[in-house]
């Protein structure tokens, strides 16, 4: 072997002293080897043994080996990340699908493997194109998009997103050739379709979730239809307003339109006090002619029972009953007023008479006069 070559002029060997490498024995007092030299005398020794000295063989087979085992583990085997789904295809058919680690296949062309991303969060903008590297932010509106028609005939400018991934990547791959044109068609169509069926007013203020889930759930029953192998998980509306050229007029309208609601509640709420109002009134009438009623009815029924049973009297004794109905009579007529009896049989004429408690009273009234 060229580095076992001991003849003169050979490589690394010891001296006749038993000296190590360098070429210096241990009690030498020699000047150490030039370190030129010896780079030299290598460089040699590894041209002898390229062009000429050989190699051994078990090198040849090592080498041959070591080059074969690594064609061989990087044809047998794939390794999936942790964000991916292995799809292992034999001949171009789906065989098996792989999770995240290092497995085993059959080489090229016999078995091929696709590693879909199977985590990531995908984005399709509609109606706005972002600038490149943003996710969400439209810089450009695409108003062949985003003008749709309501189901009251007017025009809305709609602009959102969608938020999907793969659900399924054996179909994703070969049910669908272009996945983020496919999902962009449809969420177009869809959400047409709910904007059609919807009038603007709602659109614009309170049913701006309710339209999100509406779209989301119809772009995910067609795509299911399709066998897309895509799961949509969220649709966001980014702007809703009507068409640039009448949007100075639409809010005029929706001011009148505030307006006129603002009246409307403010008629209601002076009908609401009003109403009851008068109801309660109506009812204390009703009730105080109801008492009223019931009042003189049962006086009438009094008087009639009374005049009954004096009638009865008055059939049992006429004279006697005349006589007491005349007393009583009178006694209602001059009840109130003031007497004087003048008894004529003492005197033969009548007496003058002063009325004296009454000249102070007159006296008063004349005064004030």
């Amino acid at each position: 072997m060229p580095w076992s070559n001991q003849s003169g002029g050979g490589g690394w060997k010891s001296g006749g002293n038993g000296g190590g490498p360098w070429g210096q024995g241990p009690g030498s007092g020699g000047q150490p080897p030039d370190l030129e030299e010896m780079l030299k005398r290598g460089q040699d020794k590894v041209k002898q043994v390229m062009h000429g000295g050989g190699v051994p063989t078990f090198l040849w087979v090592l080498a041959a080996a070591a080059v074969v085992g690594v064609v061989a583990f990087q044809a047998f085997t794939f390794r999936v990340d942790a964000d991916e789904l292995g799809v292992v295809m034999r001949f171009g058919k789906f065989v098996r699908q792989e999770p995240p680690g290092l497995h085993f296949r059959l080489p090229y062309p016999i078995e091929e493997v696709a590693l879909p991303n199977v985590t990531r969060q995908n984005i399709i903008e509609v109606g706005i194109h972002g600038s490149p590297g943003t996710r969400v932010g439209g810089m450009r509106d695409e108003r062949a998009e985003s003008l749709m028609l309501t189901g009251d005939e007017n025009i809305v400018d709609i602009d959102f997103v969608v938020l999907w991934r793969i659900k399924d990547a054996a179909k994703y791959l070969f049910n669908i050739q272009n996945p983020d044109t496919t999902v962009k068609e449809v969420a177009e169509s869809a959400m047409r379709e709910v904007v059609g069926q919807s009038n603007i007013a709602p659109l614009l203020t309170e049913e701006r979730q309710k339209t999100e889930e509406a779209v989301q759930q119809l772009i995910q029953r067609t795509l299911d239809e399709y066998g897309a192998g895509i799961l949509i998980e969220q649709v966001k509306l980014q702007k809703v307003d009507p068409p640039a050229e009448v949007i100075d007029a639409f809010r005029d309208v929706q001011a009148a339109r505030a307006d006129m609601e603002r009246l409307q509640n403010e008629a209601y709420g002076y009908a609401n006090k009003v109403v009851p109002e008068a109801r309660g009134e109506a009812q204390r009438i009703l009730q105080s002619a109801e008492g009223y009623k019931q009042r003189v009815v049962n006086e009438a029924s009094g008087q009639t029972s009374r005049f009954l049973q004096v009638y009865e009297q008055y059939r049992n004794a006429p004279d006697i009953t005349r006589k007491r109905m005349y007393l009583e009579t009178m006694e209602q007529v001059l009840g109130g007023t003031d007497k004087i009896i003048l008894d004529s049989k003492e005197g033969p004429g009548v007496v003058p008479y002063l009325p004296l408690d009454r000249l102070p009273r007159q006296g008063q009234r004349e005064g004030g006069n």
